[in-house]
């Protein structure tokens, strides 16, 4: 099964929405019902109920995933990396993921590994990574929040050339970059009363973390019912049985 176009459209934005409620539920003390800027290096936090303050960090956001985009096929090093080297560059390309999501689960050599070892990426080549396995690693990183690994082998196809999935990543990096134009745009209409009124309550962010997480929702349950429509695969046995 290959990435059906409209699809990857769900998936990345149910994923974005995920980093989004996570930058911004980092930010809200539900105890003290205040929002705090948390400091990733230092651990410190300082309370604030100023919500120009979060809408400041609403804009610098959109701003830079305004001019994020997946580097082109050519951009990625075909020179053989090792793993270190991977997990530096990958750290770099996704550089949008929250700190935590790229230290817990998502860019991590055990986690390249259990890829290799699921089988929904090439295996490496004398324990080097190249064009090809990085290209795998940034389509399995940007959807892996959304989708399980057992989907993810399906949606992406393995035991192919550098030359055969090319334009399979390249209409990928194309879309990423797409949706994540068409989701600026969702984001700074949910979020105009704390984007152009000081005085907005701290209801206002806590129901923008509301309608983030119920799109995401709906953005991966679609997705996963799209999935699903793609008929199961037939065993030799009953592939015979129709000849």
């Amino acid at each position: 099964m290959y990435l059906p176009y409209n699809l990857i459209c769900y998936i990345i934005i149910a994923n974005i929405k995920h980093y989004v409620n996570m930058i911004l539920v980092n930010n809200y003390d539900c105890k003290n019902k205040m929002f705090v800027l948390k400091s990733h290096r230092e651990g410190d936090f300082i309370m604030t109920e100023n919500i120009g303050l979060v809408a400041g960090k609403l804009r610098r956001w959109e701003t830079y995933l305004d001019d994020f985009k997946l580097p082109t096929w050519n951009e990625i090093p075909d020179i053989g990396l090792f793993m270190d080297q991977v997990i530096t560059l990958l750290t770099q390309y996704l550089d949008y993921l929250p700190p935590e999501l790229k230290e817990d689960s998502c860019i991590t050599p055990a986690a390249i590994n259990n890829y290799v070892r699921m089988k929904i990426m090439p295996e490496p080549k004398k324990k080097r990574y190249y064009r090809l396995h990085i290209a795998y690693l940034l389509m399995i990183c940007t959807m892996k929040q959304t989708l399980s690994i057992a989907v993810l082998r399906k949606m992406i196809p393995v035991g192919v050339s550098a030359e055969e999935f090319e334009p399979i990543y390249s209409a990928y990096s194309h879309r990423h970059r797409e949706t994540a134009q068409y989701f600026i745009r969702q984001v700074h209409d949910a979020a105009d009363s704390i984007l152009h009124n000081e005085d907005a309550p701290p209801q206002d962010i806590k129901d923008l973390i509301f309608s983030m997480t119920i799109i995401s929702g709906f953005s991966q349950l679609l997705a996963e019912k799209l999935i699903l429509l793609e008929p199961p695969e037939q065993t030799e046995e009953q592939c015979a049985q129709e000849t």
